[in-house]
């Protein structure tokens, strides 16, 4: 009898202890928290903001890469320093997406992202944006994508040329247009409408400029031209204009260019 209590005591003990290791293995060792705050996520590499720092652009947040496996980031713009310092946080911008305001003129933009899961969350942010301008126009050099200027900043037509040259007989206009903005910088994007004064001299066309700011618009003859037996000027209206503002409004603007006609 004594033989048979040792070993069911024995096989107590035994399964006391399995059921201790299962239960560990599910829940973690009680008091040091290992299985739980292994699996919370953390940060990998940090957010990132693309797009341009300028008022009316919209700037895109990158979450960044997390361990863990999160189920959901959310997003929070503070408005900082020019340093990227003394951060506040900008009520109601929480999505992954945001507009610069006139508010945000002289200060850096940051956002901030928190990743959760079943375990728990952690929060990381991105590095600043570059300093929003007052003038309309990006704090940098080189092209300026069209989507970065913002009233007051207007485009400029800065050059126009034409081929072949304009005689009686020309079939088929090519007008190269060189298009910048903020001095003597060239805008990337920017959409650009010509046509003849008066209409249906040639067919009006429109293209995008590209990153050296140009753009050239080829336009078939029309039964207009010649306007007048005397003509001897091409008169054409040239129109740049950002996508998504009116077609007379935001930084659009407008030229009337003229080329002579040839002698022979």
């Amino acid at each position: 009898m004594l033989r048979t209590h040792v070993t069911r005591g024995r096989l107590g003990l035994v399964l006391a202890v399995a059921a201790g290791v299962l239960l560990g293995a599910i829940f973690g060792q009680p008091g040091n928290g290992r299985a739980a705050s292994t699996a919370v996520p953390k940060n990998k590499t940090a957010p990132t903001i693309s797009g341009a720092a300028a008022v009316g652009s919209t700037l895109v947040a990158t979450h960044g890469t997390w361990s863990g496996s999160p189920t959901s980031f959310h997003y929070a713009w503070s408005r900082c320093d020019a340093t990227g310092a003394a951060c506040l946080a900008i009520g109601g911008a929480t999505a992954k997406i945001y507009t610069v305001t006139s508010s945000d003129v002289g200060h850096t933009l940051r956002v901030t992202v928190t990743a959760r899961n079943a375990d728990g969350s952690a929060s990381a942010t991105s590095a600043a944006t570059a300093v929003v301008p007052t003038s309309g126009c990006p704090s940098a050099t080189g092209p300026i994508p069209v989507a970065a200027l913002v009233p007051p900043e207007r485009l400029q037509i800065a050059s126009a040329s034409i081929t072949p040259s304009v005689r009686r007989s020309t079939n088929t206009i090519r007008i190269h247009l060189v298009i910048q903005a903020c001095d003597t910088r060239p805008v990337q994007g920017a959409t650009v409408f010509a046509t003849p004064i008066p209409y249906n001299q040639f067919a009006a066309a429109q293209g995008v400029t590209g990153a050296d700011g140009s753009v050239t618009l080829t336009e078939g003859r029309r039964s207009g031209f010649p306007a007048s037996r005397h003509q001897r000027l091409l008169a054409v209206f040239v129109r740049a204009s950002k996508p998504g503002d009116p077609a007379l409004g935001g930084v659009s603007t407008r030229r009337v260019v003229a080329f002579p006609f040839a002698r022979h």
